[in-house]
């Protein structure tokens, strides 16, 4: 598996080439006969760390002070030290004239939810700015069955992204159905009623937020309890 490669635009799609030549006869070995490479990537956002995210990170860190008991200073260090260990080496800082990229405070960002989620911290001063429309906290929220706008116990709200009368649970039968092929989106009962009366584009602008479904695997599905037809 190749570790790095350049992202490029044509004839309508992006393709990327790596920078070293893949094994295939490894690949297959591991993988067996594949259609394609299986690859993972992400496209980094050099931009400077943005004042945004350090308010997220040391409200997120006042919320476990809260819970903990630890003294903040003493979690910003631990946090720091957790982004160096799974970074191999790489330092971050979140002050004012920080060289850190958006990418870089993504990811200890990304630290600080998984912690918060591992230990059901109660959330409350950095809640307001947590990232609602970014795929790894929609994904927290599924695999933890809760509420992306107030924390509660969770539904899997499928989006139909206008699809019209096409919505799960309007006559269709959940147990027939493929999860897996559906965009889903954590609500609790209050606001996945509310989002069906009001619709997609009206709860938007009511919680001033991008509703941006994503896919789950069968077997986290099955996980969850989630019934359904997955061939």
């Amino acid at each position: 598996m190749f570790r790095s490669g350049k992202a490029y635009w044509e004839q309508g799609g992006w393709w990327i080439a790596p920078d070293e030549t893949p094994n295939l006869s490894h690949i297959e070995t591991m993988y067996g006969k594949v259609s394609g490479v299986p690859v993972e990537y992400e496209i980094p956002d050099k931009r400077k760390a943005r004042p945004k995210q350090r308010r997220l990170f040391f409200a997120l860190l006042s919320d476990i002070h809260r819970w903990s008991g630890e003294p903040a200073e003493w979690l910003k260090e631990y946090f720091y030290l957790q982004y160096t260990i799974k970074t191999a080496g790489k330092e971050i800082s979140l002050a004012n004239d920080t060289v850190s990229t958006v990418s870089d405070a993504t990811e200890l960002i990304n630290l600080v939810i998984d912690f918060i989620f591992d230990y059901d911290v109660p959330v409350r001063d950095g809640y307001q700015l947590l990232p609602r429309d970014e795929s790894y906290f929609i994904y927290k929220c599924l695999i933890n069955r809760k509420c992306v706008i107030c924390g509660k116990r969770a539904d899997l709200h499928h989006v139909d992204y206008g699809i019209g009368n096409n919505t799960v649970g309007m006559g269709m039968n959940r147990n027939n159905i493929d999860h897996s092929k559906r965009d889903l989106y954590p609500l609790c009962r209050e606001h996945h009623t509310e989002i069906e009366t009001l619709n997609t584009k009206g709860f938007e602008q009511k919680y001033h937020i991008h509703v941006k479904g994503i896919k789950l695997t069968p077997d986290v599905l099955r996980k969850l309890g989630v019934n359904g037809n997955y061939g």
